[in-house]
């Protein structure tokens, strides 16, 4: 018993958090949320038994809230020390780390952290010298391979969450500069199917709604970018009532954006016509000075991209004569002529600044996938590289999810398979 206690001692001492006094909040919204995620349940019962992390010391970087304090909770359980620090300085929850702390979990993150400050936690959590790491956005690898190139000899490998992230990784890996294998989980079909059409297109609407308290029916919304995410976003906002303008530079997927029924222009022309706007494309300056020019009175933009650079926020701010907080996660920016123009949650992720992230369920699988992916890749001797998730694991997630939902599906038969391999006159003639 006094072993515990001095563990816990120390990773209260060691820990950078806000308020550990929080903790029973954050401990009941842990609890919550582990009602909801039937997966991540099953898989801590399995790693306590199997102890598959024994020894090993992990680092998890991603938005630290609810769901992801589960998966950490679920990691520690498979036998590792773990430590928890913020992929983005506004989706922080003071409660919930607390919580983490409370229950051995070293963490390194408040809400509101300044760039100095999210830079500092990044650094303090590799000085827990990860041997695995999960990643969001790619903040944490980058880190590494950038400022602290001694330590990846000591790196088995890591997991990498979101669209961002891996576009990094692959630039690094095409550099020849990534030094250990990273599992991309963001590209297993049972994650961006679902976590990023579903999931994203859910908690980006929650997060604007309970923002602006405003109506959405028979708006206008420009959704830039139709990727998984974009698609997600799109079909709530049109499910919502919305009339739903989307902007892409790819062909193909404007001409799906079409073909699912919504209306397909340049940014420069929907700029024209929107009551709000959401970035979701991944890349910088979607939303520049020519467009705020023409926007409409009262205009309202949210970013739901990983990094607060798809809204030129430099841009606006020169055009404004004042900029006001005019409601929590709410900036007023008054523009000469008159117009005011509204930016939600400093163009961060406005579904986990503004709001709780995804459902519980949704990250019940994708959180399942990071923790499989994270047993693969400490378990295999993989080559420094990006690396998919076997496809034996994408479906596993999807069974189980099914199971957990009560529903239960068909097996093809010896010789349904049978057919469906065949290709001779022979096979396919009856």
């Amino acid at each position: 018993m006094s072993k515990m206690i001095d563990e816990q001692t120390k990773v209260i001492a060691d820990s950078r958090i806000r308020n550990y006094e929080l903790y029973p909040q954050g401990l009941q919204k842990i609890a919550w949320v582990k009602e909801h995620m039937p997966l991540l349940s099953s898989l801590e019962k399995q790693f306590r038994e199997e102890q598959p992390f024994a020894g090993q010391n992990v680092v998890i970087c991603l938005h630290l809230e609810a769901k992801t304090a589960y998966l950490a909770k679920v990691v520690k359980a498979g036998g590792a020390n773990v430590a928890v620090v913020a992929s983005n300085p506004l989706s922080t929850q003071d409660d919930v780390v607390a919580g983490l702390v409370h229950d051995g979990i070293y963490a390194f993150a408040w809400y509101g952290a300044t760039t100095d400050e999210y830079n500092e936690h990044i650094q303090a959590a590799l000085d827990f010298h990860p041997q695995l790491v999960i990643d969001d956005g790619g903040d944490l690898v980058s880190t590494l391979h950038l400022d602290r190139k001694e330590q990846l000899v000591e790196i088995r490998g890591g997991c990498e969450e979101t669209t961002t992230g891996i576009l990094r990784l692959r630039a690094m890996e095409e550099q020849g500069v990534l030094n250990f294998p990273v599992i991309a989980v963001n590209d297993a079909y049972s994650k961006y199917l679902f976590d990023n059409r579903y999931g994203t297109g859910q908690s980006v609407w929650d997060g604007i709604m309970r923002t602006t308290n405003l109506v959405i029916a028979g708006k206008t919304v420009v959704v830039i970018g139709y990727g998984w995410c974009g698609k997600g976003v799109s079909l709530r906002a049109a499910a919502l009532g919305a009339k739903v303008i989307v902007c892409e530079v790819d062909p193909i997927k404007a001409l799906e954006a079409l073909m699912d029924g919504y209306a397909v222009m340049q940014v420069s022309e929907a700029a024209k016509h929107g009551d709000f706007f959401v970035t979701v494309t991944g890349d910088k300056n979607c939303l520049v000075g020519e467009h705020f020019d023409v926007m409409k009175d009262g205009a309202i933009l949210a970013n739901a991209g990983h990094f607060d650079v798809e809204i030129s926020i430099p841009e606006l701010h020169a055009r404004a004569f004042s900029v006001q907080t005019v409601r929590k996660n709410v900036e007023e920016y008054a523009m000469a002529d008159g117009r005011k123009i509204y930016l939600l949650a400093e163009g961060r992720l406005v579904n986990l600044a503004a709001g709780d992230g995804h459902p519980a369920e949704v990250m019940d699988m994708t959180f399942a996938l990071q923790a499989l992916s994270l047993r693969y890749v400490n378990q295999e001797k993989l080559e420094p590289g990006v690396h998919r998730l076997p496809q034996t694991l994408d479906e596993l997630v999807a069974r189980m999810r099914l199971s957990a939902s009560g529903v239960s599906i068909d097996k093809l038969t010896q010789e349904q398979r049978a057919y469906l391999a065949s290709w001779g006159h022979e096979d396919v003639t009856q």
